[in-house]
C-alpha cells in the first residue's frame, strides 16, 4: 500500500493538499532565500543597500537643480515616497514573471505546482520588499526632520497595492516571457520609460490635464499618490483610484492564471 507521501497531490483530501502544498511553498522560499541571498557575504545587506544609494543620488542630483522638493522640505524622504513602492512593484513583477523558469527543475515533482512556485516568490519578496521600506523609511524620519505625519494604514495599503499590481503583471508575463522569449525583451525595452511615468520624481497634480488623463491609467500613478499621501496628509490625492489599482491587478492576474492554467504543461517543455 503506498502511503499517502507517494500519493498524488490531486489523491489526497482538500485539507492535506492545503498542508502539503502550504510545506511546498515554505520550502521554495527557503530554496530562494538560500539561492538569492547566500551567494555573496552580506547578500541581505545589499537589498537595502540598493534604494538608499539610489535615493541618495537623486537627492544630491535633484537638491542641486531646485531649492525644494515639491512636498516638504527633504529631498530623501520625499524620494523615497516614490521610489519605494516602485522597487516593490518592480521587484515583485520580476519575480513572478520569472517563477516558472526559475523552479523548472522542480515542477516535474507532482507535489510542486506552478502557482506554489509563484506564491513562493511573491510571499519572500513582498515580506523583503516590505521590510526593506520599513527600515528605509524608518531611518529616513530618524534622520531627517521632514515635518511628515506617517500615516500607517495608508502606507500599508500603498504597498499592498504595489504588490498586487506586481502580481497580476507578473502572472501574465510568466506565461509571456515562458512561452514567448522575445517578449522578455520587448517588455524590458517597452517599461523603460515606467518609472517616469509613474511621478516618482514629480507630483502627479502638477503635470498639465492632457498627461494627466493619459497617465492616470497608470495604476503606479495611483500607488504612488497613495503613498505620499501618507506621509503629506495636506497632499492632494482625490485622483487615486483603490478600485481601478484592484480592477487592474484582478484582471491581469485572472488572464495570466487562466493562460498558465490551461498551458502550464506546455510551457515546460519549451
Amino acid at each position: 500500500m503506498r502511503s499517502s507521501s507517494d500519493m498524488p497531490q490531486a489523491a489526497l483530501p482538500h485539507a492535506a493538499r492545503r498542508k502539503a502544498s502550504a510545506r511546498t511553498i515554505l520550502a521554495l522560499m527557503l530554496r530562494e532565500m538560500a539561492t538569492t541571498y547566500g551567494r555573496s557575504p552580506g547578500g541581505s545587506v545589499w537589498v537595502i543597500l540598493e534604494p538608499v544609494g539610489g535615493i541618495a543620488i537623486m537627492s544630491v542630483v535633484f537638491s542641486a537643480l531646485v531649492q525644494a522638493p515639491p512636498l516638504g522640505v527633504c529631498f530623501p524622504v520625499f524620494y523615497a515616497t516614490g521610489m519605494l513602492p516602485f522597487a516593490l512593484y518592480g521587484t515583485i513583477q520580476s519575480k513572478v514573471s520569472n517563477a516558472l523558469m526559475f523552479s523548472r527543475p522542480l515542477l516535474g515533482f507532482p507535489r510542486v505546482t506552478f502557482l506554489d512556485a509563484i506564491l513562493a516568490r511573491f510571499a519572500l519578496n513582498m515580506m523583503t520588499e516590505a521590510m526593506v521600506a520599513y527600515i528605509v523609511f524608518g531611518g529616513l524620519l530618524m534622520i531627517y526632520d521632514d515635518h511628515v505625519a506617517p500615516d500607517l494604514p495608508v502606507i500599508a495599503l500603498s504597498l499592498m497595492l504595489a504588490g498586487l499590481v506586481g502580481l497580476g503583471v507578473g502572472l501574465l508575463n510568466a506565461f509571456l516571457f515562458t512561452r514567448f522569449n522575445v517578449w522578455q525583451r520587448g517588455w524590458s525595452i517597452l517599461t523603460r520609460p515606467l518609472f517616469l511615468m509613474s511621478c516618482v520624481f514629480f507630483l502627479f497634480v502638477n503635470l498639465p490635464d492632457g498627461f494627466q488623463s493619459v497617465l492616470w491609467y497608470n495604476p503606479l500613478v495611483h500607488v504612488v499618490g497613495l503613498m505620499r499621501h501618507g506621509f503629506y496628509p495636506g497632499y492632494d490625492s482625490s485622483y487615486v483610484s483603490v478600485g481601478y489599482v484592484l480592477f487592474f491587478s484582478g484582471a491581469t492576474g485572472l488572464v495570466g492564471l487562466i493562460l498558465l492554467r490551461r498551458y502550464h504543461r506546455e510551457l515546460l517543455s519549451f
